[in-house]
């Protein structure tokens, strides 16, 4: 696999961002590293990895916004790839990481995950420029800490002090870095560079058989699974007319039949219901009676026309929305979408990329559908 050719810097490509992917040992994975472009595609048979590498970059955004290793591990041991021996203490884990590009340069991450004989953190390297930043290992097994040491470039070169054994150390940085000199200043810029770039994050899947329901309004944030979608379809709709008018447009390109407009009543038992305007004279068509294609290609449009204000995501607070780049991450893109429906969304999805606002980290079945698309990087994994 060949790296995309790297973009001119500009305040677009200077928002955070992830650039690879690095699986050294996980699952079945084995110095795999993943070059990321703003629309990513992964192809391959069944048991090739593309899910498990998403999982991977889900688990490091859980871990960046604060998660421990059982939050964002919830199955530790089926992360431990199955040829791996214990060693003489009886020790077996993974390791995984990433490079996330942004206005510090390319910074690196890689941590070192124990599963056996308990799940703990036990080693963790943040670099840039082949400079260690932050490094932690594990001393003592009898406490639940690590030693951190982290760069200081005063009077002290290093500065040296436990982390806890479950979180990830460059998260908690900025609560222990005072940045006195150049050298703390850069630990902790690299460290916040990855910690947005990670966090901005919203695994979607959009299950067909949970948003043909009706729902109960809500606070009109969109669920990974899509199960409310008349609630934010709702919210959309009264909130932003151009972006409803380029969603009815996108639902137009996927939808059998002629569209004029989605619309959501609300019902006398108080629940939502959504459904596609079929034009003056024509009955409309309640959600439960689209296609499962047609409804996750709904679905996956709303995703890319909205943001993180209308997603179920960790909003990373602190940081002005102008400088943070969501990512997607879509496992199963092509589901139940025909030719025509995955070339539109494709085609959405590479428009919305372009603008910087937006990544999108996608798996696909099958790798004939999406070749030669223009803007797609194409990844085959299991080659």
């Amino acid at each position: 696999m060949h790296p995309p050719p790297a973009p001119a810097r500009t305040p677009t490509t200077l928002r955070p961002h992830l650039t690879e992917l690095h699986l050294s040992t996980y699952a079945g994975h084995r110095r795999t590293t993943l070059p990321l472009g703003r629309l990513t595609l992964l192809t391959g048979p069944s048991g090739s990895g593309k899910s498990r590498a998403l999982e991977a970059y889900a688990a490091l955004a859980r871990l960046a916004a604060g998660a421990d290793l059982t939050e964002a591990f919830p199955a530790p041991a089926t992360c431990v790839p199955r040829t791996a021996r214990p060693d003489p203490q009886h020790r077996r884990g993974f390791r995984i990481g990433c490079t996330a590009d942004g206005p510090a340069g390319p910074v690196r991450l890689d941590v070192a995950v124990q599963v056996e004989p308990e799940l703990r953190l036990v080693g963790e390297r943040l670099t840039s420029d082949g400079l260690p930043l932050l490094q932690t290992a594990l001393r003592d097994p009898g406490r639940r800490v690590v030693q951190a040491a982290w760069h200081t470039a005063g009077a002290v070169p290093v500065t040296r002090g436990p982390l806890p054994d479950d979180r990830l150390g460059t998260a908690l940085l900025p609560l222990r870095v005072a940045g006195g000199t150049d050298g703390q200043r850069r630990v902790l810029a690299a460290a916040e560079q990855m910690v947005v770039a990670l966090r901005s994050v919203f695994p979607c899947d959009p299950r067909p058989e949970r948003m043909r329901a009706p729902v109960a309004p809500g606070g009109g944030r969109l669920l990974s699974g899509c199960d409310n979608l008349a609630d934010v379809l709702f919210r959309t709709r009264e909130e932003c007319g151009q972006r409803h008018a380029l969603l009815v447009a996108a639902v137009r390109a996927g939808t059998a039949g002629t569209v004029t407009g989605l619309r959501v009543e609300h019902g006398d038992d108080g629940l939502l219901r959504a459904c596609v305007d079929r034009g003056e004279g024509s009955p409309a068509t309640p959600l439960e009676l689209l296609g499962d294609g047609e409804l996750r290609h709904l679905a996956l449009a709303l995703v890319l026309l909205t943001g993180p204000g209308v997603l179920e995501v960790d909003p990373v607070g602190e940081v002005p929305a102008a400088l943070q780049t969501l990512t997607v991450l879509a496992d199963g893109l092509d589901r139940s979408l025909d030719p025509h429906q995955l070339r539109e969304l494709l085609r959405l999805a590479v428009r919305m990329c372009d603008r910087g606002h937006i990544r999108l980290i996608g798996a696909v079945a099958d790798a004939s559908r999406v070749a030669g698309v223009e803007g797609v990087t194409v990844l085959h994994l299991g080659a």
